[in-house]
C-alpha cells in the first residue's frame, strides 16, 4: 500500500518534558508527504507535493522546538472559536456581556481564539490505496469565562490522490493533494456564537514571492482601520491576478457567490511562480455557513504568503459578519484542500 502513517519524536519544547510525536502521513512511491503536530494545536508542519518529478516544500512553518515556543506568526493555526480578532476581546451574545483576554498588544484585541498550542487528542488513523488519514480532536469544557461555551474540535487530515478533488480530473492521480475537514460540534446546554479559520504560510521551496503572482477569486475587500478592525468595504472585484512585487498585503476578503452559479462550492486562490511554471491551490468550501472569507498576508521576510480561510470577518462576534450560532447538538463544518499543478 502507497499511504503509510509513522511517527517520531519533536522536541522536548522544554527541559522538563517528553518529546512531542510528530506523525507523518506519506506516499512512499512518489515522495510526498506532511507532518502534523496533535501535542502543539493539531498544526501541520510540513507540507511536502510534488511537481513532475521535483518535490516542493509547500508550508512555512517553525522548523525546531524553539522556533516552534518563540513564533509569534500563528503559522499553521487552526483559529477557533473566532479568527482574527474581537475589538477589546469584549463582545455581547444573548443578553450577556463577555471579557476575552487580550493577547495583541499592539491592537489591545483578543486574536485567533484560544485552540493554538494546545493538545489535540488522536481519534483515528486510517491508510488505504487512495489516502492517509489522521483524525484529531480537542475537547472544551467551557472553563474560560469570557467563551464558557463548551465545544469539540475535530480535525481530519488526509494525503490523497489528487484527482479526487474538485476539479481533479485536471491533476495527475499519480499526484497527491492536502485535504482537511473541521467539525466544530458544540456539545454544551446552549447556542454559542463561533467562527472558524486556518492561517498556513505557503511558500513554493523559499523562492521571492516578489517573482509570483496571487489569483483571488471574486471578492470584496473590507477595509480596516488603524487597530486593524472592519471600517468599510470596497466594491466588489471580478477574479483576477495581482503581481506581488513591491505589493504588502494584509488585507481580509468577503468571497461573492459565483456568477452564474456552478455546482462547485470552492473558490481556489492560487499562488503562481511563472519561473519555475507551478501553481499552488487553495480551495475553500464556500456556501451557507462555510468559508465565504479569506485574508492574505504577507509578512516582512516576504519568504511566503498566508492564505487564510475563514468563515467569519474580523471583529464577527460583535458586527455578526459571518458569524454562526450553533445550537446545542449541532456543528459548524467545512473542508479545504491544497495541491499543485
Amino acid at each position: 500500500m502507497p499511504f503509510t502513517i509513522s511517527t517520531q519524536p519533536f522536541g522536548p519544547l522544554a527541559t522538563d518534558s517528553q518529546p512531542l510525536t510528530e506523525y507523518l502521513l506519506e506516499h512512499t512511491e512518489t515522495g510526498e508527504f506532511m507532518s502534523i503536530l496533535p501535542g502543539f494545536g493539531g498544526i501541520l508542519r510540513r507540507l511536502v507535493l510534488r511537481k513532475g518529478k521535483e518535490l516542493m516544500m509547500l508550508i512555512k512553518a517553525p522548523d525546531s522546538p524553539q522556533a516552534l515556543l518563540a513564533a509569534e506568526s500563528y503559522a499553521s493555526a487552526f483559529l477557533y472559536p473566532f479568527p482574527s480578532r474581537i475589538r477589546h476581546g469584549i463582545y455581547r451574545f444573548d443578553g450577556e456581556d463577555y471579557a476575552l483576554p487580550m493577547n495583541e498588544a499592539k491592537h489591545d484585541n483578543a486574536l485567533h481564539g484560544f485552540v493554538y498550542g494546545e493538545s489535540f487528542q488522536v481519534i483515528s488513523q486510517e491508510t488505504t490505496d487512495t489516502h492517509a488519514q489522521l483524525v484529531l480532536r480537542y475537547d472544551y469544557t467551557g472553563s474560560m469565562p469570557g467563551y464558557p461555551f463548551p465545544f469539540s474540535l475535530t480535525i481530519t487530515y488526509e494525503l490523497i490522490q489528487a484527482d479526487q478533488l474538485p476539479l481533479g480530473s485536471l491533476a495527475n492521480d499519480r499526484m497527491c493533494a492536502l485535504r482537511i475537514t473541521y467539525s466544530a460540534l458544540n456539545t454544551g446546554p446552549k447556542p454559542c456564537p463561533a467562527a472558524f479559520g486556518w492561517h498556513p504560510y505557503f511558500t513554493l521551496s523559499e523562492e521571492a514571492i516578489d517573482d509570483m503572482t496571487l489569483s483571488l477569486p471574486a471578492r470584496s475587500a473590507i477595509v480596516l482601520d488603524d487597530d486593524m478592525l472592519p471600517k468599510g468595504r470596497q466594491p466588489a472585484e471580478p477574479a483576477g491576478t495581482i503581481l506581488l512585487r513591491d505589493r504588502e498585503l494584509d488585507t481580509p476578503f468577503v468571497i461573492e457567490p459565483a456568477s452564474p452559479p456552478t455546482d462547485n462550492p470552492f473558490a481556489e486562490t492560487i499562488l503562481a511562480s511563472p519561473n519555475a511554471g507551478m501553481r499552488l491551490i487553495v480551495g475553500q468550501e464556500t456556501g451557507p455557513g462555510k468559508l465565504n472569507h479569506l485574508v492574505c498576508f504577507t509578512p516582512p521576510r516576504r519568504d511566503s504568503v498566508a492564505i487564510e480561510p475563514l468563515t467569519a470577518n474580523v471583529n464577527a462576534f460583535n458586527t455578526g459578519d459571518g458569524l454562526a450560532v450553533i445550537d446545542p447538538g449541532d456543528a459548524l463544518s467545512g473542508t479545504i484542500w491544497v495541491r499543485l499543478d
